[in-house]
């Protein structure tokens, strides 16, 4: 008998598979968040509604400019996976919840090394009352962050760029 999947993939897997909406030229994220074992909303990379995608362009701004990752995000035509998740939810909802994010790579469907949220998800994130996250790094392996670790280690008082 298959041992059975822990429940911290099984919802890696799902945001996955959200993943695959992505329209992004670059990059696809998929995000869900949970509280108390339920699904309260899901979000992938792309367009504001009613706008076009990348993908429907056939081009991404930030990689013609080449513009490296975690940079000059206001240039890029796309809401992230998480902050469209977080749109999706009414916060009483998210208060104490688990988001959790995959992160692939276009061009050769590769997980994203290191990724982290950008600066600007993070304080979505806080704000939110999102209190954990799980990042996948491949198949079967993911870190785990307290939400509080944003709070605790501001990077914009340091000036770091990227993710």
């Amino acid at each position: 008998m298959e041992k059975r999947v822990d429940k911290v993939n099984y919802y890696l897997d799902i945001a996955e598979t959200v993943l695959e909406r992505g329209t992004c030229l670059r990059r696809n994220f998929g995000a869900i968040i949970v509280n108390n074992d339920e699904i309260i909303s899901t979000g992938y990379v792309g367009a504001p509604r009613e706008r076009k995608n990348c993908c429907d362009l056939g081009y991404c701004t930030r990689e013609k400019l080449n513009i490296p990752r975690g940079e000059r995000y206001e240039l890029c035509r796309s809401v992230h996976a998480e902050q469209n998740a977080i749109i999706s939810a009414s916060r009483e909802k998210m208060l104490g919840a688990t988001l959790y994010l995959v992160g692939k790579n276009h061009t050769d469907g590769e997980y994203v090394e290191n990724v982290n949220p950008c600066a600007l998800c993070k304080r979505m994130i806080i704000n939110a009352g999102i209190k954990d996250l799980y990042i996948r790094d491949s198949k079967n392996k993911y870190r785990h962050t307290n939400v509080s670790n944003y709070i605790e280690n501001d990077e914009s008082l340091e000036g770091i760029k990227g993710y």
